[in-house]
């Protein structure tokens, strides 16, 4: 008997990438395709029902009428599920085609400053910052040192570190400060997620949207409304408008 943590180790491989003749094969082998003479069997719900002769678990297969399934080829002997095949490729296939959609690449932005930069720009590239790290995007803040400037590293240094404090809200240094050349650089790394910070912006869009939709159904509302009392006080003025009779002749 293995372990439990072995077992269920093997039965759950998620490379299911099964040897035949020299040959490598994304699928696994199912039912007569598999050629062993005995299999470690795991049932339909995951529990162990040991090593049994090939024929006696493609005969259970037929019982519980599912497939049998090799999901561990490299172990000795091979480790065998019996599973609906057909169901367990599409949801496997779903859950592929989620995480595909769900997957956010990392993008590292760039940031440039100079150490002696003035309030209004600081201020500015700070913001720009600030965005970046909200999107769940790396900033690289880059100081460029010129002539003197270089002799001055502690000015880069500081700048980096109020920055950083600035914004520690919504990143964290990933990378500390480091002499690059003529240039200091560091890297700030977002709390949050990228994924998180992609869904909190649909979010954010969807609200928006609703509002935007709101607002124009009260306008056609209000605009109607004006126009049933317009409607409604016609009427009224005719009737208090002077008639005139035909003179007497």
């Amino acid at each position: 008997m293995v372990s439990s943590n072995r077992r269920y180790a093997a039965a759950l491989q998620a490379a299911a990438w099964c040897y035949r003749g020299g040959s490598i094969s994304a699928e696994p082998r199912i039912n007569d395709r598999i050629r062993v003479p005995e299999v470690r069997l795991v049932g339909p719900s995951g529990e162990q029902v040991g090593i049994v002769p090939l024929a006696k678990a493609l005969e259970l297969a037929q019982e519980y009428d599912l497939d049998l399934v090799e999901v561990a080829a490299t172990a000795r002997p091979p480790v065998c599920k019996l599973m609906d095949y057909g169901k367990f490729k599409y949801e496997s296939a779903m859950k592929a085609r989620e995480a595909r959609k769900n997957q956010a690449h990392t993008v590292i932005k760039e940031m440039k400053l100079r150490p002696k930069i003035d309030p209004h720009d600081y201020d500015t590239k700070k913001g720009h910052v600030v965005r970046f790290l909200k999107q769940g995007d790396k900033v690289k803040i880059t100081i460029m040192f010129r002539g003197r400037e270089q002799s001055r590293p502690e000015l880069g240094f500081r700048l980096l570190q109020r920055l950083a404090s600035d914004v520690e809200e919504l990143g964290f240094i990933e990378s500390n400060p480091k002499q690059d050349g003529r240039n200091m650089i560091m890297v700030l790394g977002p709390h949050k997620k990228k994924t998180e910070a992609m869904a909190e912006a649909r979010e954010a869009q969807a609200a928006r949207k609703a509002e935007r939709q709101g607002y124009a159904t009260e306008d056609s509302t209000d605009a109607v409304d004006v126009d049933e009392v317009v409607e409604a006080e016609a009427p009224a003025e005719a009737a208090e408008a002077p008639v005139e009779t035909p003179s007497e002749a």
